[in-house]
């Protein structure tokens, strides 16, 4: 991962796309995505796909913060993502959250909601199941 302009982790794809951790709330962060010609579907809104990704960082930023406030250094692999389209995406900024549902020891379920001017009327929300996977113990 690489780190953005506010010190926060964000894979290559989540910077090309000039999202960045604008808050948090209650220790979970929010991913902010300005609305620009990487992002546009059909004229005058987001692309699908481009929500799709912010709510999947979304979701692997609140599952990394789940995992380590267990003090759990596991890594995760998606396995299944379905993604409820609510509304069409304005041209304006997107924020995204992910609230970890359940954390099991080897599988992880989380939902994702994106969202524009109303937290309460989400433009679109993604239920994801990671895999976690147990750290790799060095041999000698």
């Amino acid at each position: 991962m690489t780190t953005d302009a506010k010190g926060q982790g964000l894979p290559p794809y989540a910077l090309a796309l000039d999202m960045e951790v604008c808050d948090n709330i209650d220790g979970i962060p929010v991913i902010s995505m300005p609305f620009s010609d990487k992002v546009q579907g059909r004229p005058g809104f987001l692309h699908g796909g481009a929500i799709s990704g912010l709510l999947e960082m979304a979701a692997v930023a609140a599952i990394h913060q789940a995992l380590r406030a267990n003090g759990s250094d596991s890594g995760i692999k998606q396995v299944n993502v379905t993604i409820d389209f609510m509304r069409g995406g304005a041209p304006q900024m997107t924020y995204a959250i992910g609230e970890v549902i359940r954390l099991g020891r080897t599988m992880a379920n989380v939902e994702a909601r994106a969202w524009q001017d109303d937290r309460s009327k989400p433009i679109a929300i993604g239920t994801m199941h990671y895999l976690i996977r147990k750290p790799k113990v060095a041999e000698n």
